[in-house]
């Protein structure tokens, strides 16, 4: 490797906005992110409950399901 080109490597502190907070490597000392693994729907498992309830409120709108009909 040439000397002086690469950037300088750190042990950065990763801060969520959950309030997680983990260590990675990186040119920047820390680094603050909105959603982490602890936090993101996909990684919790509930993805696929707020999948499904969008597309089941989205049925009801189109065919006017769940209001009362006088």
């Amino acid at each position: 490797m040439k000397e002086g080109i690469h950037p300088n490597y750190y042990q950065a502190t990763v801060t969520c906005n959950c309030g997680n907070t983990f260590t990675v490597g990186s040119t920047k000392k820390d680094l603050h992110v909105e959603i982490c693994s602890k936090c993101h729907p996909f990684y919790t498992g509930q993805q696929k409950s707020t999948q499904a309830r969008g597309r089941i409120e989205a049925f009801n709108k189109k065919y006017g399901m769940g209001k009362s009909e006088n």
